[in-house]
Formats: C-alpha cells, sequence, structure tokens
C-alpha cells in the first residue's frame, strides 16, 4: 500500500495526496529502499507560461505532498509503527525550498524521489528531486512537522 493509503481518514482530503479527494491528484508514494518514490503524468492543462512545460507550482506542490508523505513513513519506521490504516504519523510543512534547474516537459511521466536527511523529535528534513527519464529539474529541500496527536 502507498503511504497515503495510512492516512486517517480526516487527513485524507489534501488536493495533492488525499485518497479521500476526488478532484485531487491523489499521489501514492512508495518505498525504493531507504528513498520514497512517486510517479505522476501531469496532465496538459497543468502548464506553465508555455503549454509544453510544467507549471511550476504543480512542481512544488508535488514534492509538497510527496516529502510529507516520506516524512510519515520514515517517522513510522524510526518509531517502530505497525503500518495499519489510519496509523500513519502527520505531518505539515514548516519549510519548503525549490531549486529549478531545467523546464519540466509535459506529457512525460514525472518521477519524484524522496530522501530522509535527518529525523529529530517531530522534525524531519527531506530532499525531493523531480524528474524525467533520468533527466532532474527541480530539487526541493522540506522541513516536515508532525502534528501533535490530541
Amino acid at each position: 500500500m502507498a503511504f497515503q493509503e495510512y492516512y486517517p481518514d480526516d487527513y485524507s482530503h489534501c488536493y495533492g495526496c488525499g485518497r479521500l479527494n476526488d478532484q485531487g491528484h491523489q499521489l501514492k508514494s512508495y518505498w525504493d529502499g531507504d528513498e520514497g518514490v512517486c510517479r505522476i503524468l501531469p496532465r496538459s492543462h497543468y502548464s506553465g507560461g508555455m503549454k509544453d512545460i510544467l507549471y511550476g507550482g504543480l512542481i512544488a506542490s508535488l514534492m509538497d505532498c510527496h516529502g510529507a508523505g516520506t516524512a510519515a513513513a520514515a517517522k513510522a519506521r524510526d518509531l517502530g509503527i505497525e503500518m495499519k490504516p489510519g496509523a500513519m504519523p502527520r505531518f505539515v510543512t514548516a519549510s519548503l525550498k525549490v531549486d529549478y534547474h531545467s523546464p519540466t516537459p509535459v506529457g512525460k511521466e514525472v518521477e519524484l524521489r524522496a530522501k530522509v536527511v535527518d529525523i529529530k523529535g517531530r522534525k524531519v528534513s527531506v530532499s525531493v528531486t523531480l524528474a524525467t527519464d533520468g533527466t532532474v529539474h527541480a530539487q526541493g529541500e522540506l522541513l516536515m512537522i508532525q502534528l501533535r496527536e490530541e
């Protein structure tokens, strides 16, 4: 199952990764060794200033959701939490920095790869790359914060 399928129902309405948001992207992230990986084929209406180039805000959004999922899965691993629906720790973004290296073409599958840089208490630092056909078009650095359970 994807990381996002373990989120509690009340945390599954995100436009980017919410499995309960029929209008959203419903991103799905999985472990590939120690990296979180996610693949998506963005539709052509997500173009930026030029019709064949992906909108930069979408790139940031994809990194944000994939980074949050990877942070949650890494924290669950770190705590030894059994992966089952509703048990995934919940994270929000404290900061997101994106460096755009080259235009990302529309109509090609995008691969996001996330590596956990550091886990300190409720803070998880994640590095994410976005690529098509092996070419990295953008790199992001995220600081994710685990929500306190009420």
